[in-house]
């Protein structure tokens, strides 16, 4: 069966918490999804990007590290070229990293990114900020460093389970695009606090 959500994220630094917390939710859902510790070692980035164009769904998993890997950011450019292509639709995931440190590349994400950019070619990183711009201009959801993951990920459960509908109503999937355009960035509140996204809860950029 080829994937429905393909998640994209720095496998060092979050595959064994938050990526295998948001795995385990997903298959308690029913939710199909791939990740790339299912793909067989020794294989590369090519096979990778025959997963993205099986998917219907990506999640772009932002974090401090996330920069520091050229597969991560290929991937990423890749994801971009399906979404022009209308085959694909990204939600963009902020795990304890501001939005625009991610868009503008400045902050400890910069910080990786620019490191990386030493030494890589010119072409590529123009690819890889193009990427960046296109997929941050995206809905998505932002974790602040002191809130439950956990509502957290059933909150990206919600979202994915959303756009899951709305490319099974055939001929309707322009009505989630234009929810999107009317949406704005939602910053997950911390634990005891009531899930309210008044003016003061949206994350401004």
């Amino acid at each position: 069966m080829s994937s429905l959500v393909f998640f994209n994220y720095r496998g060092a630094e979050l595959r064994y918490s938050f990526v295998s917390h948001l795995s385990d939710a997903f298959e308690r859902h029913g939710i199909n999804f791939f990740l790339d510790n299912h793909e067989l070692r020794g294989k590369d980035l090519a096979n990778l990007f025959v997963r993205i164009e099986e998917s219907r769904i990506a999640l772009a998993i932002f974090s401090t590290r996330y920069a520091e890997s050229s597969w991560c950011m290929d991937e990423l450019v890749k994801m971009k070229k399906c979404v022009d292509k209308g085959k694909l639709k990204v939600i963009p995931i902020f795990y304890k990293i501001r939005a625009r440190d991610v868009r503008g590349q400045t902050g400890k994400f910069g910080d990786k990114f620019w490191e990386l950019a030493k030494v890589s070619r010119g072409d590529k990183i123009k690819k890889w900020k193009d990427a960046l711009e296109c997929i941050t201009g995206k809905m998505g959801l932002s974790l602040g460093k002191k809130c439950s993951e956990a509502g957290f990920i059933m909150e990206i459960i919600k979202e994915v389970k959303i756009v899951l509908a709305a490319i099974g109503r055939e001929g309707k999937e322009h009505n989630y695009v234009s929810v999107l355009k009317n949406k704005k960035r939602k910053i997950w509140n911390c634990p005891y606090e009531p899930v309210h996204y008044k003016r003061s809860n949206i994350q401004k950029f």
